[in-house]
Parts: structure tokens; sequence; C-alpha cells
């Protein structure tokens, strides 16, 4: 089989040769395919006779596309397929019968009336992951819908994000998704390494609000193991300073000391060496507990350059710190930087430009084989292959 056939490619990558059928939608799940895409996996996106729905969620568009849309949906092949008909759905199980990985994020048991639920590929497919991206879990949660947004509020991040005064807000993206992607990603590749060793698929399941307190590191901790409830702080950190937006002779400029190495660091550029041997400042839990006392000494020093100079001098000296960007600022920062954060996928007209993978491999390096697919782009070739006898193909 070639590499331009559906099924089991022999192209690089270290997940080449992975099947991963994909019955996800939305966010979580797209995205996590689309990760296992670029690692070399053959991922079928099986979608409704109206497509994902983020085919819709425009604009902004590229060549009226939703780029929602084409930023999680590279490297795949399309097939459109109604469940509720029955030879839609046979195709469907077949894909998932052949395929060494299954994701899917319906509602918890909403694939059982198609015959594509765990238990019943487990039972044709015994060696397959299946992994399924749920809002609040299988069990008393499984019937309530899961959005991103509902889960930054019930997890309690919305209560940290905003100023003290203010009402609570939501992440600037949908930050529970793309969290429970990369665990699910994370999953997947664990269970692979169990197949690998016995011989055995099992079930993976991740689901949005468990992400969520996993997610909210220090603040989880300081309820669990401290019967603290974080509050909304603005900017500022409640166990660290300096480590928050510090005004400038222009604009402000993030500054990250979080020990008191890097604080001596800052004073010694800052022209005020003595500040970071001040009892009061000296030491972290210091410096926080007397944080508005030390800002406004640090803002009058910053206040003599701009920012985009003090990042030059600061970063010089090993201190973190870094302006605040629009989206194009960071990446033209990720150019500077030669992280090369753009890549094209497909060629001519349907040549996209697309964020590179995060992740980069000394020998099998990721690859983007295929742009974001039309609807049903690749349908009648898969339905061939799906129709063709298992050992006829691979032979």
């Amino acid at each position: 089989m070639t590499d331009d056939a559906p099924g089991r490619p022999t192209g690089g990558g270290p997940l080449s040769g992975v099947l991963v059928a994909d019955f996800s939608r939305v966010l979580a799940g797209p995205y996590a395919t689309m990760l296992l895409a670029d690692m070399g996996a053959e991922v079928v996106k099986v979608e409704g006779p109206q497509g994902d729905e983020t085919r819709t969620w425009m604009p902004p568009v590229r060549d009226e596309v939703s780029t929602y849309f084409l930023g999680v949906n590279r490297g795949k092949r399309s097939i459109a397929l109604d469940l509720r008909d029955e030879t839609d759905a046979a195709a469907g199980r077949e894909l998932a019968r052949r395929a060494d990985v299954v994701i899917e994020n319906f509602r918890p048991g909403g694939l059982a009336r198609y015959g594509l639920d765990y238990d019943s590929v487990h039972a044709a497919n015994p060696t397959a992951v299946y992994a399924s991206i749920s809002g609040f879990g299988s069990g008393a949660g499984r019937h309530v819908p899961g959005y991103d947004l509902m889960v930054q509020a019930i997890s309690g991040l919305m209560s940290l994000t905003g100023d003290p005064d203010g009402p609570p807000y939501r992440a600037g993206i949908s930050v529970f998704d793309v969290m429970a992607g990369n665990h699910a990603v994370i999953g997947i590749l664990a269970a692979l390494r169990h197949r690998d060793a016995t011989g055995q698929g099992q079930h993976v399941e991740v689901n949005l609000l468990s992400s969520a307190l996993t997610g909210l590191v220090n603040h989880s901790s300081a309820f669990v193991a401290g019967g603290v409830v974080p509050y909304r702080m603005g900017n500022a950190h409640p166990s660290v300073f300096p480590y928050e937006p510090l005004p400038t002779k222009d604009d402000d400029l993030i500054v990250a000391a979080a020990n008191d190495g890097l604080f001596r660091k800052l004073c010694g550029v800052l022209g005020i060496p003595e500040i970071a041997v001040d009892p009061r400042f000296a030491r972290n839990a210091d410096r926080t507990r007397n944080r508005e006392e030390l800002r406004p000494i640090l803002t009058e020093r910053l206040a003599t350059r701009g920012a985009v100079e003090w990042f030059d001098l600061l970063v010089d000296a090993g201190v973190p710190c870094g302006p605040i960007s629009t989206i194009d600022g960071g990446f033209a920062m990720a150019e500077r930087f030669g992280l090369d954060p753009v890549v094209e996928v497909g060629e001519g007209d349907r040549a996209i430009p697309t964020t590179r993978h995060p992740i980069r491999f000394s020998e099998t390096p990721v690859s983007y084989r295929l742009p974001p697919p039309e609807l049903d782009e690749h349908g009648v070739e898969l339905r061939q292959w799906l129709s063709t006898p298992e050992e006829d193909d691979r032979g």
C-alpha cells in the first residue's frame, strides 16, 4: 500500500503504520488526532452528512473555509457517514475493526446504538486503543453536555481570571479542550505502548473537568493540600513577586523574576542592587508579602526605558521577561528565535499555512502530508478500501 492510499502507509514519523478512526468533532478530539497525524498516523476523519460543526464557525475564513476548522484538521482524510443509515454505520464499524486507535467525543453511551461503543469495538477488535473524550466523565456526569466555556466556569478557572473587583472572565482560548486533547494523546500513546507489550487494547477515558482540575496545578493544590480557595488577582501571582506586567516608559513588560537569584539579576540591571539584599525583599516570601512596597520601586526604574529596550537588556542578563504582544507579535517573536512557527500544507491552490507541530524529533520528524480535507473528500476511496477484504488489501 502506498503513502497516497488509505489504510496503513509506510511513510515516516514515529506513529507510521498506526491507523486512527476519528469519530470526534469540534476541538479536543480533532486537535488530538491532528497531533497524531503529524507524527505519522493515518487518520480517517468520520463526519456526519453536515460535516464537523467547526466548518461553519466563521469568520474568520480563508478562501471561504473556516480558519477554526483549518487549524485542527490537517493530515486527515474525510469520509461522511450518516450513522443512522445501516450501510454507513457498517462502514464505520469496519473502519473501527481495522483501526489501531478509535477516538470519539460523543456523549457517553451515544455510539452504542451504532455498535461503535467501546464494548462493541473491543469485541470485534480486541487490540484497539479506544479513546473517549467527554465533558464530565462516564459516571454521574455522563448526561451533562461538555463545552469548554462550561468547564472554565464550573472548574473555578473563571473565578481566578480577571481583576479582583471585576467580573470573572473566560480564558481567551478553549484552554481545557486543548488540554484534554493533549491528555488524550498521552493516554493513547501509553496504551499503544501497553498494546505493543501485551497485545491488549484498552479504553482510555479523558474528561474536560478532570483535565481542568489537574491543569489548575498550584491553585488546585492550594485547595486540596492547604484548604485555601484562591481568588482573582488580576495579573498578579499569589505566591511569587515580581511575576506580572509592570509599566515601562511606553508599554507594560512581563517580568518573571521567580526566584531569589533572578531577582538579584533584575535589581542589577535596574541599577538598584541594594534592593536585592533589603530584608523586606531578599527572599521570595518577603517580596510576595511586601509586594505593594516593592512594586513602585521597580516601576520607578522601569519608567526610564521602553519595554523593547528593557526586554533586550534583561534577557541578555538572564531575567525572564517579555512584551505583551498580539498574536502577530507572538509569531514574529517565534520567527526571530528561529522556531519557524508556520508550515504550509498541500500544494498549489490547496496550500494552507498552519501552525507548526510543537514537538521536534531528532530521528523521526513530524510530517505535514495532507491539507485539511473537504467534507467527504476521500469518501469514494475509503468506501472502496473498507469494502475490500482486509487480507487482499494488505496483500
